[in-house]
């Protein structure tokens, strides 16, 4: 299975959860990439939209490499084996921590022009991604969520690691994925067209959900 692109992965990943009984349901995007996908969630299922933003914490010189995770409300995530690994010290940590804490204000700033999160008690929680490789910010976000006493959480994508899947179950409710290959190698490898999501294009389509949900 592959995807057109993020909102194509979106409109099939709402198809599969159309079939889900969703008690107020509302989605909550992991931007960048998700926000595309979770506005197709949004709109199919006729639920708001909003960001919640997590970043993954990567290692000295090479970034990609997550050895952990940040999510707002002070949430960490850390990789003990791979900080061990790398020799890292409590304060070279915290500084690559502090980095990221950065870019996570300066999201929730950007994206959410100081709204408050929505009260989320007793509602079904759907969290949205476009594809899980290590899963560790999506980690970080889900635990991050169970102090605003959701009903549900659903952590909702289109394609991931089968071993990312199969221990993010013990942290969401559910985990629904569409696609979950041996042969994952990489979220990008399962879409024809996955360029990086743009601060505009998130703004876009949160005000585009905004203004869906008040017609």
């Amino acid at each position: 299975m592959r995807f057109l692109d993020r909102r194509d992965a979106g409109r099939r990943l709402a198809e599969r959860l159309a079939t889900e009984a969703l008690v107020e349901p509302i989605v909550l995007v992991l931007p960048r990439g998700g926000v595309p996908v979770g506005h197709e969630v949004a709109l199919a299922l006729g639920a708001p939209l909003e960001v919640f933003v997590a970043r993954k914490v990567g290692a000295p010189h090479q970034p990609e490499y997550g050895i952990g995770a940040i999510a707002e409300g002070g949430t960490q995530v850390m990789d003990d084996r791979a900080v061990q690994a790398l020799g890292l010290s409590a304060a070279a940590l915290g500084r690559l921590v502090a980095v990221e804490q950065e870019e996570l204000d300066r999201r929730v700033a950007r994206y959410r022009h100081g709204r408050p999160l929505p009260d989320l008690v007793g509602r079904t929680v759907i969290v949205v991604d476009d594809g899980l490789a290590t899963g560790v910010t999506a980690e970080a976000a889900l635990r991050a969520l169970h102090d605003h006493r959701p009903g549900r959480v659903v952590l909702a994508v289109p394609v991931c690691a089968p071993e990312t899947a199969a221990r993010l179950r013990g942290v969401a409710d559910d985990v629904i994925c569409l696609h979950s290959p041996a042969g994952f190698a990489a979220v990008g490898v399962w879409y024809e067209r996955f360029d990086q999501t743009t601060d505009e294009e998130v703004d876009q389509l949160l005000a585009d959900a905004t203004h869906q949900s008040v017609r």
